[in-house]
């Protein structure tokens, strides 16, 4: 099945409706514990397309590891946040995942195929005066569509079936969110993988030397298009400044898990 879903991540806003001071340490932008009796706010989960089922989430303890366990079937459904923080001060974002299996007939490329086992998308702000006459059209027609949740920008870390890490390209379905690789097919499949990613410089490599705001941060597993089923596992997203290292957190002291393979450059 082929949903008109357009890129999920113009929806993410959608989300984003609790205020940021509910969190007391606004770096850490998922902490999740066995105190935590539901998915807690300020996360969201939207529902983007009617016709097609939501992706499940909810909170596990998955190998020691307190985390969002999400569960796709012929589905697609985010799960957002806002997430506003100063990316000159911290620019980066630290965080763990894990797939049992890349969606196998996935493609990125085609929009019958644009289809994930795990994704974690970043939204950003940008200047008007930066961004071109053709691209302030392009985004002004969204809006009359969807609303003014469509982004000026999107980033798109994925775990992929087929394309080499570091493959960066626009998405099967708009030039303003961009996916990049991080992982690719089912050799690290089945455990938990630590990532460090420099999201100032991944937003300036995916649309040029812009300046950029973050918005807001989600994760999903979707299988709208491919009609496969898809789990994964998030947790432990913080950002932290440049120079210091990704925290050592309870998950990892109590369950052995640091760094499982080495994060992606």
């Amino acid at each position: 099945m082929c949903s008109d879903k357009k890129q999920p991540a113009i929806f993410l806003a959608m989300a984003l409706s609790v205020p940021l001071a509910a969190w007391a340490d606004p770096l850490w932008l998922g902490r999740f514990s066995a105190s935590d009796a539901a998915i807690p706010a300020p996360w969201k989960i939207e529902h983007l397309d009617q016709r097609v089922p939501p992706t499940e989430y909810k909170l596990r303890q998955w190998d020691g590891v307190f985390a969002i366990e999400a569960r796709a079937s012929k589905s697609m459904a985010l799960l957002g946040r806002i997430a506003t923080v100063n990316l000159k001060k911290t620019p980066i974002l630290c965080w763990q995942w894990r797939i049992d299996a890349p969606v196998a007939s996935a493609d990125m490329n085609r929009k019958s195929g644009d289809d994930y086992a795990a994704r974690v998308y970043l939204t950003f702000v940008v200047p008007p005066e930066q961004l071109g006459f053709a691209t302030r059209t392009k985004l002004r027609l969204a809006r009359t569509i969807y609303g003014d949740q469509v982004p000026d920008a999107a980033l798109n870390y994925i775990w992929d079936n087929r394309h080499p890490v570091g493959t960066l390209q626009d998405n099967a379905y708009t030039d303003r969110a961009r996916m990049l690789v991080l992982r690719s097919g089912a050799r690290q499949a089945g455990v938990w993988v630590q990532e460090r990613r420099n999201v100032l410089a991944d937003f300036h490599k995916a649309f040029g030397e812009i300046g950029g705001e973050l918005q807001g941060l989600a994760i999903a597993s979707d299988t709208d298009n491919t009609g496969e089923e898809a789990h994964a596992g998030f947790a432990d997203f913080r950002f932290v400044e440049s120079e210091e290292a990704c925290p050592i957190t309870k998950n990892q002291q109590e369950t052995g898990h640091l760094n499982v393979l080495q994060p992606t450059s």
